[in-house]
């Protein structure tokens, strides 16, 4: 059964296509036990699938290629910020948004080591074989992604390499520039409120608020980044709603398991050390992205097994409406 078959003229009728009825579709009519059985289902359908589908090196493959690629991309973005702007404050800016849903024993000793990259003076700016080089090795990170998602939706890439390339290169200068903005509306931020702190007292007391707002930037962040991967990686066009239940999964555990991780690294930071030595925070920063990886792979396969579902309910009733 082709995962992207075309639908039948049933279910391209007025109204088919909301969630409400589309998610019916999946897990089916009846009793509680029973929808809630069927949910079960798709959840160990997608856990089998990705299990079929190699998830486990693919997430290790993807969660490798993101760390790589990490200093590359925030190198790209020191030198777009200070071919444009003249300064290396927005690329720290920038680089704490990033790292700011990222659970702080994992992050700190990489901000660290980001910041001293980030400082490095480099003549030439952007126009240098470094800032190009890194420009191209960041996208690397574009193309894990992709196969990923194309192995999770069950998809083969016709497209030519240097049109996904082309795609990757676009997204991760795209990304480096929306980062940079809100990079600078973030240290925007106190000078507007200090500016309407003169004339409205009440708004100098927002101060306090900044640390809440970095945070959900971030987490906007991370969530649009989640639905522009689900829409454009992919070889076969996937449907905005299609792709929402396996956006929210990868979302919200990916968050929940940064809590875990990070009161876990609080008790035992010290076995990664004595184990790792000088490498531990690389060892760190991995796990926690392979994992991130794994659960970012899964959402695929779980957007895959309810579109598998809702089309077995409908070729389903179409048997017994046409016998």
């Amino acid at each position: 059964m082709r995962l992207f078959a075309p639908p039948d003229e049933k279910s391209q009728a007025p109204g088919w296509r909301s969630a409400l009825r589309r998610a019916k579709m999946a897990v089916g009519g009846g009793t509680l036990e029973a929808r809630v059985g069927a949910v079960f289902r798709i959840i160990w359908n997608a856990a089998e699938k990705f299990a079929a589908d190699d998830g486990w090196a693919i997430a290790s493959y993807i969660g490798l290629t993101l760390l790589t690629s990490l200093f590359p991309f925030l190198i790209f973005v020191a030198a777009l910020a200070g071919f444009f702007f003249g300064s290396g404050e927005l690329a720290k800016e920038a680089a704490k948004l990033l790292f700011a849903e990222w659970p702080e024993v994992v992050a700190r000793p990489i901000a660290d080591e980001v910041e001293r990259v980030l400082t490095t003076t480099r003549s030439g700016g952007l126009l240098t074989f470094g800032a190009v080089f890194s420009f191209y090795f960041a996208s690397s990170a574009i193309e894990a992604l992709r196969v990923g998602l194309n192995r999770a939706y069950g998809l083969v890439e016709k497209r030519p390499w240097w049109l996904l390339r082309l795609q990757s290169l676009g997204l991760v200068l795209v990304g480096s520039i929306a980062l940079l903005a809100l990079a600078f509306l973030v240290v925007l931020g106190p000078l507007i409120l200090d500016t309407l702190g003169t004339f409205f007292p009440a708004v100098a007391e927002a101060h306090e608020l900044l640390t809440f707002v970095r945070i959900g930037v971030a987490a906007l962040m991370l969530a649009m980044s989640l639905i522009l991967a689900h829409i454009i990686l992919p070889a076969h066009r996937v449907g905005f709603r299609d792709i929402l239940p396996g956006v929210a999964v990868t979302f919200a555990a990916s968050i929940a398991f940064g809590e875990v991780f990070g009161a876990y690294l609080s008790e035992y930071l010290r076995n990664y050390i004595s184990t790792y030595a000088g490498l531990a925070s690389v060892m760190i920063a991995l796990v926690y992205l392979y994992w991130v990886a794994l659960l970012f792979v899964f959402g695929g396969e779980f957007n895959a097994a309810i579109i598998r579902a809702r089309r077995e309910r409908i070729e389903g009733a179409n048997t017994l409406s046409h016998p």
